[in-house]
């Protein structure tokens, strides 16, 4: 079965919100095995809402509509479907009375142009909206199923996820589902992931593989059709070994976190602590790491050492490895070994991770932007230095070596 989601509403043209729910639609009905060909965004216009219906039904089994729902005489899409079908609108009684009970509740007065939010289209089954007035609309036509869901997300997701796909779902027959494990890594960039796996991703045919990024992560989804999630599993295991046979050190996780809960994971699972030291990052790392449920027992504590006198003063660091002539300086491999010991030390963790670097604008004691250290000191062993360079702004460099500095500190919590 082929999709295509048509989003009505003129605002999305314009730029003035972004078509989220397009997102949602695609996800929940790759789960129920539609492949989602096509996306329209079609104005508040009946002539051109008209045109893209004639164009989906020719190349589409399942057309989703969301938006043009409202009370409104710019929401359209019911009307306009239903002069496509040449079938009446008709008052769906049990959301009128709802709509009523709503105003009334509300001490207000209903102006009549609500009650459009309670019409159907003749002969469709009425789907509920628990979150709002706006009744949503699902029918067959010759062959072709048509869904109507409102634009709000608040209003759609419930609906789609509820009434919409249960009728889906029935109107499937032998359709298989769609299963996928994501697969998330880190210390690889997209390019170099795809030209280990290029031949695998060349000739995929089921499971599908599909590579995704975002800064300091990658992700590959692997897809497959299958009746029964035990299917499915063996089918998706067979190509992650192959997978993990080529980029094993890379895979921190079979499902959709960021490598910082693996990492809070793995520091429980092993009873062991974390302190962090930071300087051009800023306290970033100490935030992510945070930004993790329950990292309390497992996180000590950081400092962020931004100026020379905040590290000789917190982190014990000597003046003279910081300033004058001859000194290592505060950018330096050394200069980062020492605060990631120091900070595991006086706080009494068995991991410090520290950073230091320039992250811009401008050049620092030298040093070119997007120059960073990382060191991970480990309780009785010898600490181990990361040098990166970096490329892209202020933002992106700080973000991209917190990320560095956590791979390598996920690779040292396997060993």
């Amino acid at each position: 079965m082929k999709a295509e989601i048509i989003a009505v509403g003129t605002e999305l043209l314009l730029g003035q919100i972004v078509n989220t729910n397009a997102q949602v639609i695609s996800q929940r009905l790759a789960e129920l095995g539609i492949d989602v060909y096509f996306q329209t965004v079609v104005g508040d216009n009946q002539t051109r809402l008209l045109q893209a219906i004639e164009i989906g039904r020719s190349r589409a089994d399942l057309l989703v509509f969301t938006g043009g729902l409202g009370p409104t005489q710019d929401d359209l899409t019911k009307d306009a479907l239903a002069d496509f079908l040449n079938r009446k609108l008709l008052i769906h009684e049990p959301s009128m009375a709802e709509i009523e009970r709503v105003f009334s509740s509300r001490g207000m007065d209903m102006v009549d142009s609500n009650r459009r939010q309670a019409l159907m289209i003749e002969g469709c089954q009425p789907l509920e909206n628990t979150t709002g007035l706006a009744v949503g609309n699902a029918l067959k036509v010759d062959g072709t199923l048509y869904i109507l869901l409102p634009g709000p997300p608040k209003e759609m997701k419930p609906m789609l996820e509820g009434s919409g796909q249960t009728w889906i779902r029935s109107m499937l027959g032998d359709e298989k589902p769609l299963f996928s494990r994501l697969l998330k890594f880190a210390g690889i960039g997209e390019s170099n992931l795809e030209a280990k796996l290029i031949d695998m991703i060349e000739g995929q045919s089921d499971p599908t593989i599909a590579p995704y990024a975002k800064v300091g992560e990658v992700s590959i989804r692997v897809s497959t059709k299958a009746s029964t999630i035990e299917e499915a599993d063996r089918k998706i295991d067979l190509t992650v070994e192959a997978i993990k046979k080529r980029i094993g050190d890379h895979l921190y996780a079979q499902e959709d976190i960021p490598i910082e809960v693996e990492i809070i994971s793995m520091l429980r699972a092993s009873r062991r602590r974390l302190a962090s030291a930071e300087s051009c990052s800023g306290g970033l790392l100490a935030e992510l790491i945070t930004n993790v449920p329950g990292s309390s027992g497992e996180f000590v504590g950081g400092v962020v050492t931004y100026t020379n006198m905040m590290k000789n003063r917190l982190l014990n660091i000597p003046m003279s490895q910081l300033e004058g002539e001859g000194a290592p300086g505060a950018i330096s491999e050394s200069t980062a070994a020492l605060m990631a010991e120091s900070v595991r030390d006086l706080s009494d963790a068995d991991f410090g991770v520290s950073l230091t670097g320039v992250a811009g604008p401008a050049e620092s004691e030298g040093k070119q932007v997007g120059l960073v250290y990382f060191a991970i000191a480990e309780r009785g062993k010898e600490t181990v230095v990361h040098t990166t360079h970096l490329s892209g702004g202020r933002d992106m460099i700080r973000l991209r070596a917190v990320k560095a500095a956590l791979y390598r500190l996920w690779q040292a919590l396997r060993e």
